[in-house]
């Protein structure tokens, strides 16, 4: 072997060859330090505003716990995995997800109007987290194979793949979930190099099927959101409660905030779903400006080192996946934040891994995990 090629390593910076020992047991354990860091304040800080707006509920609490500490095993049980497993996986777990999704209609139990879940017994989960995860895996693994930027045909086969969930989600209904998932689709379509001739044409698209969707697509629920969005002081006792409850909260907190378990607004009751779709309200109130702005910056770090994950991802199924995971994370941080401030209609999407929740908090976890073990793919990669 010729030796000057055996001497040509790429370094990468965090890699085991840069920083010595001390990195080399990230890599062993295929765990991102800085993201992990992250992770953990915004665990702690999760913590501390659901007690608050639970009503200091310590079974919330203990709840909550037990969440992240199985949703922690499996983002490092997931980290472990190699991610060119993923990629010829990719298309069973959305086959399986699919098919789930299809045995809701059949056997799923209902609640609210809606029906989502599968009931095990002593657990029951939503189908749909799963595909959070299984589409921008599939429609990567879909591209990874194929030159880009995409042609028509590829393009079109992309949008199916990410439509056919979509759709079976938003007839149970579900709409927050629906957007989420086409738009962690969507953005995996968008960083394979869609053209914006492909980009304008779909705008268009969406601005003349906004009729007949209004029409004839969404329910009255849905339309309601939408009515109060643009005008929630003409329904104040009923649909415009929410927004003018979260509204009155945001602003009495003020610069600095009321003080942790000082609020009002969410310790009387008057802010309705505060420890789940509403929580940077009760945040907002307790912790003023000072407080949103340290959430935010949180959410930002994470964001940021997951995008320089994806930049410095090796392969492009890696790179499409990396950052569908975390530009669809920083989706969800904007649609809950835009409807808590009355910018966005009411749709049901939970500010990530602080609202109360499970399966959600699992199925971001995951995501973390697999953005783990592409960050450990590049730091082990010589050339």
């Amino acid at each position: 072997m010729n030796p000057q090629r055996q001497d040509f390593v790429r370094r990468f910076p965090g890699s085991s060859q840069h920083f010595g020992k001390n990195s080399s047991f990230w890599q062993r354990w295929h765990v991102d330090p800085l993201l992990l860091i992250g992770l953990f304040l915004l665990t702690v800080f999760g913590l501390a505003v659901l007690y608050s707006a639970s009503g200091q509920s310590e079974n919330y609490l203990k709840r909550q716990g037990v969440f992240f500490v199985v949703a922690y095993i499996g983002m490092f049980a997931c980290a472990q995995v190699d991610v060119q497993v993923l990629r010829r996986w990719a298309p069973w777990l959305y086959l399986v997800g699919v098919l789930m999704l299809v045995l809701v209609f059949i056997i799923g139990v209902g609640a609210k109007g809606a029906q989502r879940w599968i009931s095990l017994g002593f657990f029951r989960f939503q189908p749909s987290e799963v595909l959070k995860i299984a589409v921008p895996l599939m429609v990567a693994s879909y591209f990874s194979s194929k030159r880009l930027p995409p042609r028509f045909k590829h393009i079109l086969w992309a949008v199916l793949l990410t439509a056919l969930p979509t759709g079976l989600i938003f007839k149970q209904p579900d709409l927050g979930t629906a957007i989420l998932i086409f738009t962690s689709g969507l953005i995996v379509l968008f960083l394979a190099g869609l053209q914006w001739r492909y980009i304008v044409g779909t705008l268009l698209i969406i601005m003349l099927s906004a009729w007949p969707m209004w029409y004839y697509m969404m329910k009255d629920y849905q339309k309601q959101r939408v009515i109060t969005l643009l005008d929630p002081e003409a329904d104040k006792l009923g649909a415009g409660w929410n927004i003018i409850q979260s509204k009155t909260a945001i602003g009495s907190g003020g610069v600095h905030g009321k003080g942790w378990l000082n609020g009002t607004q969410s310790q009387l009751d008057f802010l309705p779903e505060s420890h789940t779709d509403f929580i940077i309200a009760v945040l907002a109130e307790e912790f003023g400006l000072v407080g949103v702005l340290a959430l935010l910056g949180l959410y930002l770090f994470i964001i940021g080192r997951g995008l320089m994950i994806a930049l410095s991802a090796q392969s492009t199924f890696s790179r499409l996946v990396a950052g569908s995971i975390i530009l669809t994370f920083f989706v969800y941080v904007f649609v809950n934040v835009g409807m808590v401030a009355g910018m966005l209609p009411v749709v049901g999407v939970p500010l990530p891994l602080v609202s109360l929740g499970g399966t959600s908090i699992l199925t971001l976890m995951v995501g973390f995990g697999i953005l783990m073990a592409i960050a450990t793919e590049k730091r082990s990669t010589a050339i």
